[in-house]
């Protein structure tokens, strides 16, 4: 076995899940870098380390040592003790003040850093305020290398040590040896066989009550990610025993307790005919009721605002906006001017926005704050520009504060509104509907207008769909499309599609729809990559960037996201130096996704943005989402991931100039027509589909998409 000395010049990938790493070492009294390759989940660019293992010629990128084994060890020398200090270990410490710092202090810089670090002062540029920060700093590396080491033992990857750290604090090992399980609760990104995992090395029994009582709530909780709100109770139960490989009277014994404690709640719904038992998370029960409870309290309080005659206003409307409405549009302005709570529902090009315009031209005249809202920064931007007044996101609009961990707008601080009118309705899921509707003051109208045929919210619940089938709400279905619209190869597909119709292929020039049949998910890749960098741009003028978006039914697979991201980064935006976090390499200039909500910044699932700074030395990447500066630490970069290509249910509510959708048979599992629809309806100016004609056949014709359990519609009904 051979042995090599050096330090980590950079890091190329890491792996989150298995630590495999592929860096590059400086050895000592050589000039050229070492490729390594191995296990090594916890090394960080700077660190001096010692690895054992054999050289090895790999075909495709030629001579690397393969490490075995290694340990970190104080780097020895003046420059390894710089590139160690100045790699980003301590905020504020760059190359230039590791420099300063090491040809002061020289060889004992690191033990003075540990044991004197009051000797720091006498280096000129530090006073009292960077000292307190470097203590601090390395203090706190100090405690996460630690904390490294005993999660190591326990199966958890380094990576996830600092968010650990960051959850927890100096509590962190206290809290995991208690109660393992509330990682896979609290630490995003750890689920519940990590911490079983754990839990299992701390010698807690599979039987034990702590573990099945953690399982049940997992299992309710991924079922919520898959969109349910509640469960039927027998296929509950296998999943959890499937989980869990322990009896289901064992689980059935649990249960009962759980309930007791008001963290579930079990009652009968109807289901294929008869009642049955269903399980819901607390959260998700009280949604639903509290749902329920404040539409009866909307739907029986008077209005402030009485709009005399509607139908008389809509001829000044018509005049004002220079159309004429046709029927069923002018119906549904009458009603949502009529009624305390209106739903809208239609398909691209049916006129929705027109009758939201012709709605607010009639009602702004009469008095009364009027507000406007989309679940997304996305949709509330193109809200405003077509209605020419202000649009927020819900969240914005409900002012959720981080200090309260909730909401600031609700039932004793309602809205000052007597029109409020929610846009991209078919996005918003059980939790957020509550939310709103505790906001909606008693005399308010509330007017839902959607498309009830996309995809449902990315969280948990199908809200619009269960409310239209309640039939307690007035309802408007838009089905013409008008002539304008009619003209566009993108709506009339879209219907089509919606309507279980292949859609039109033809090959036409002056279409904004084109289909490019390839076989081959390798051709299809290469074909979309080509498509984005040159062909899109070349001939209509797209920025790769900002113009165009791939949309991908999957993540995995090579026409999957995570494929199809790191083909377009090489080719749109490649980086002789990316900064290779959490598994995943970032370039200043990617395009990239928020995948988690995030209230203290601001930022929700989906919303996409560019990055404009990695500094190095302050551990932080800047990221422009919807024109704000966002900051992210180091340690929170797995909320972001590459957006070049999307799912998408991730970019519901978004619109872009271009769409690219691959579509594939190896899709099979995720070929569905509401899913097809929605991405096609993501394309403003042009749609492009690369794939096979099978898979697009076979989309159009499955129409059962998974279902989603919720009890909404009974509780409203």
């Amino acid at each position: 076995m051979d042995e090599i000395h050096g330090y980590i010049e950079r890091i190329t990938f890491q792996s989150p899940e298995n630590g495999f790493t592929v860096a590059r070492l400086k050895e000592r009294g050589k000039r050229e870098l070492t490729a390594i390759v191995g296990t090594m989940p916890s090394v960080q660019a700077g660190e001096s380390i010692v690895c054992r293992g054999r050289w090895r010629e790999d075909p495709n990128y030629g001579l690397q040592f393969q490490v075995e084994s290694y340990e970190v060890e104080a780097p020895q020398s003046l420059q390894g003790i710089k590139k160690y200090l100045g790699s980003g270990l301590i905020k504020g410490i760059g190359p230039a003040f590791a420099e300063r710092i090491v040809e002061y202090h020289r060889e004992k810089t690191l033990d003075i850093i540990d044991g004197e670090p009051d000797a720091l002062l006498s280096v000129d540029g530090i006073g009292p305020k960077r000292l307190e920060r470097i203590k601090s700093c390395w203090e706190e590396q100090k405690s996460i290398r630690e904390l490294m080491l005993f999660l190591q033992g326990y199966g958890i990857s380094p990576t996830y040590a600092q968010k650990v750290f960051k959850t927890y604090g100096e509590d962190s090992r206290r809290v995991i040896e208690e109660n393992p399980y509330q990682l896979a609760r609290d630490v995003w990104g750890i689920g519940f066989k990590t911490a079983d995992q754990t839990a299992r090395k701390l010698g807690i029994d599979i039987q034990a009550d702590i573990r099945i009582d953690a399982g049940v709530e997992y299992v309710l909780s991924k079922l919520a990610d898959e969109g349910h709100t509640c469960y039927p109770r027998e296929a509950f139960l296998e999943r959890a025993r499937q989980l869990l490989e322990v009896g289901p009277e064992r689980i059935e014994a649990r249960l009962e307790f759980i309930e007791e404690e008001e963290r579930i709640v079990i009652q009968p719904l109807k289901y294929q005919g008869e009642p049955a038992p269903f399980i819901w998370l607390k959260a998700f029960h009280i949604s639903e009721q509290g749902i329920a409870r404040e539409l009866r309290r909307l739907l029986e309080s008077p209005p402030a605002v009485v709009y005399p005659q509607p139908e008389l206003g809509l001829q000044a409307a018509e005049a004002q906006m220079g159309i004429r409405l046709a029927p069923n549009q002018r119906q549904a302005v009458a009603s949502s001017l009529r009624e305390k709570m209106h739903i809208i529902t239609g398909g691209p090009g049916t006129g929705k926005s027109t009758i939201i315009r012709a709605i607010l031209s009639i009602a702004a005249p009469q008095g009364g704050r009027i507000l406007l809202a989309a679940p997304t920064g996305r949709a509330g931007k193109r809200m405003a520009e077509i209605t020419g007044r202000e649009a927020s996101t819900i969240h914005s609009l409900l002012e959720y504060d981080f200090s309260i961990g909730g909401f600031r707008r609700g039932r004793d601080n309602p809205l000052d509104c007597n029109l409020l009118i929610i846009d991209e309705a078919s996005m918003v899921d059980t939790v957020l509907m509550y939310s709103l509707l505790k906001a909606v003051p008693n005399h308010a109208r509330l007017l839902l207008v959607g498309d009830v045929d996309q995809l449902p919210s990315v969280g948990a619940g199908s809200v619009l769909q269960d409310l239209i089938d309640s039939g307690r709400l007035p309802l408007t279905r838009l089905t013409d499309i008008f002539r304008q619209a009619a003209q566009s190869k993108i709506i009339t597909n879209a219907h089509r599609i919606n309507a279980g119709e292949f859609p039109d292929i033809r090959i036409d020039k002056k279409s904004d729809f084109f289909f490019i049949e390839e076989n081959d998910p390798e051709r299809i890749a290469q074909t979309i990559a080509a498509l984005v960098q040159q062909r899109l741009p070349r001939t209509y003028g797209f920025d790769p960037l900002r113009d165009i978006q791939v949309l991908s039914p999957m993540n995995r697979g090579v026409i999957g996201n995570r494929n199809l991201n790191q083909l377009l980064q090489r080719t749109l935006n490649p980086s002789a130096e990316p900064l290779v976090k959490m598994g995943r390499s970032f370039h200043a200039k990617d395009k990239v996704m928020q995948v988690q909500n995030n209230y203290d910044k601001e930022v929700f699932n989906g919303d996409v943005g560019y990055i404009r700074r990695i500094d190095r030395i302050e551990q932080q990447v800047t990221v422009e989402i919807d024109g704000r500066p966002i900051l992210y630490d180091f340690a929170d970069l797995d909320q972001l991931v590459l957006a070049y290509s999307v799912s998408i249910h991730k970019y519901q509510g978004s619109e872009c100039p271009c769409v690219v959708l691959p579509l594939h048979t190896t899709h099979y599992m995720m070929l569905f027509r509401n899913l097809l629809y929605t991405g096609i309806t993501r394309g403003k100016k042009l749609v492009v589909v690369v794939g096979s004609k099978q898979a697009l056949s076979i989309a159009v014709r499955n129409k059962q998409a998974g279902e989603r359990f919720t009890g909404l519609r009974e509780a409203v009904g």
